[in-house]
């Protein structure tokens, strides 16, 4: 792209003259922001952020009884293909928002550009988006804490309690936080190789379980059968509920652009990794999930299982003991390492708001250490997370209505700047190396069609007769956040939040030039 007649060149120094580096460096000063990070992010690196975020083994293994009792196996197939379609589309339209906009903050920043003069829905998309991945990362480390009591229990047959599932979870979120801690480079290596990890990982799993299940289900029982231990009358309707295993397993992608500051040419890699991680996870998801349907030895087994997660069942009376020990190991290592880059969106996130006056305490959440880690952002989200975790111990109920809400308020975000897109075509006013061209509008109103759907069915009972122990409370959960964000725009946001906040003082903010206009 030819620049500007007239544009301002910037001498910025950077580690062995990259080129990459000063054109991604050159891209967020026209957007009116001084680089703050190092970037060394490579491809691998922020498709991993991503994929990490995804964790496709852990989440269809932590919600796949979800599936399995709302439709069965003729559910989870078709809900998994036509989800992961859907899915995609929605990464295809942030994509194109994150190519046009590669910055740190994400969905929150893509809002405040696309709609300027509404300050207060970019306010409210940051902090809910921010709660949503506080959440995500305690769901993911309490989850990595209910594998470990998996473990125990099928390796020495001690179940243990609430409270040590807990203080597993808390240790977990430590270390979550040290890890971000050491900064954008540790991150980049364990995203990279958790690419390898989740194919290598995978690939095991499948051989595994085909190999040693002593039975194998018929192709008719894992494309047709239907299973329905949810009480609902509707077939359909129970389909659709497990319709939500999928969306579920395969939030996460955004999560590349929460780390554009950091990567090399940000404006392409960011929205390819968005894309590429949906694809991905797509394939692999596929594949795992057939090997679990295959291998499946009773579906009654594993809703009456007294392990703590249902898998570990499956696991069990398809393959032993020894065998279940390293596989579920594996779903672990995998399942922590999601964990852990959800804190790493969240602290930059944090960062991001703090940058544009839009979250309090601002000079310490932009504050970085000796490894370029925005640290109270980091520490902030282990506090919240091990206070989470703490609900736990008093009520599953409750703590599952908290982190139901986590994958609601990710949806919810979603859903802001894509309806923009879809309402005022024209709020994207420059476009980046990634676009969709023509097609643009069409697929942004079916994105727009599939999440608002998503977020109506994510807060609906999902069994019945509906009681106190079976309710979903996600509703109120959602509510209750929901409360959270309009207090604090109401008491603090409106007085000092104006939109984003230039740091590149020497820098007007960027108008379209006339070769980057959207066609």
């Amino acid at each position: 792209m030819s620049k500007p007649e007239g544009e301002q060149v910037f001498d910025v120094e950077h580690p062995a003259g990259d080129v990459n580096i000063e054109d991604s460096d050159q891209r967020l000063m026209k957007l009116g922001y001084k680089p703050e990070f190092r970037r060394e992010m490579s491809l691998f690196g922020v498709l991993g952020i991503s994929f990490c975020a995804i964790g496709i083994l852990t989440g269809s293994s932590a919600a796949f009884q979800a599936g399995l009792f709302s439709g069965g196996p003729l559910g989870l197939f078709w809900g998994w293909n036509i989800c992961s379609f859907f899915m995609l589309l929605v990464a295809l339209s942030q994509a194109e928002i994150c190519s046009a906009y590669p910055t740190m903050g994400g969905l929150y920043f893509w809002v405040s550009k696309l709609k300027p003069d509404f300050p207060v829905l970019a306010y409210c998309t940051g902090w809910i988006y921010a709660i949503a991945m506080n959440l995500t990362g305690t769901s993911g480390n309490l989850t990595v804490a209910l594998f470990i009591a998996s473990l125990v229990e099928v390796g020495s047959g001690r179940t243990l309690n609430r409270v040590q599932i807990a203080a597993i979870a808390w240790g977990i979120n430590v270390l979550s936080g040290v890890i971000n801690t050491i900064g954008t480079k540790a991150i980049g290596r364990m995203s990279t190789f958790n690419i390898w990890w989740t194919l290598g990982g995978t690939f095991v799993l499948v051989i595994t379980l085909l190999v040693k299940a002593p039975v194998k289900n018929s192709a008719d029982f894992v494309f047709t059968d239907f299973e329905n231990f949810t009480g609902w009358g509707s077939k359909g309707f129970v389909v659709l509920l497990g319709f939500l295993q999928a969306v579920y397993s395969l939030e996460g992608s955004e999560t590349a652009g929460q780390v554009a500051e950091e990567a090399l040419r940000a404006d392409f890699l960011a929205p390819m990794a968005v894309v590429g991680s949906i694809i991905g996870s797509w394939i692999i998801g596929l594949a795992y999930m057939l090997a679990l349907l295959f291998s499946v030895q009773s579906i009654t087994s594993i809703q009456t299982t007294s392990y703590a997660i249902p898998i570990a069942q499956l696991y069990h009376d398809a393959i032993g003991t020894r065998l279940t020990l390293m596989c579920l190991s594996v779903i672990c290592l995998a399942q922590f390492m999601a964990a852990v880059t959800a804190f790493t969106a969240s602290s930059r996130l944090y960062y991001a708001l703090a940058r544009d006056n839009a979250f309090p305490a601002k000079g310490a959440f932009m504050a970085l250490n000796r490894f370029q880690a925005p640290y109270v952002g980091i520490w902030m989200s282990v506090l919240i997370g091990c206070v989470v975790s703490c609900a736990y111990i008093g009520s599953v109920i409750a703590f599952n209505a908290i982190l139901s809400s986590a994958a609601i308020a990710v949806m919810l975000s979603y859903l802001q700047p894509i309806a923009i897109r879809v309402f005022w075509p024209s709020s994207l006013q420059v476009r980046g190396p990634f676009h969709l061209g023509k097609w643009s509008w069409v697929i942004n109103a079916i994105s727009l069609a599939f999440t608002s759907f998503i977020c109506v069915l994510f807060i609906l009972p999902t069994a019945f007769p509906v009681n106190k122990t079976n309710m979903n409370y996600a509703v109120v959960s959602i509510g209750g956040i929901g409360m959270i964000v309009a207090t604090t725009w109401i008491f603090w946001g409106r007085f000092h939040y104006k939109g984003p906040v230039l740091t590149n003082v020497a820098q007007r903010p960027e108008s379209a030039s006339s070769d980057e206009k959207m066609a």
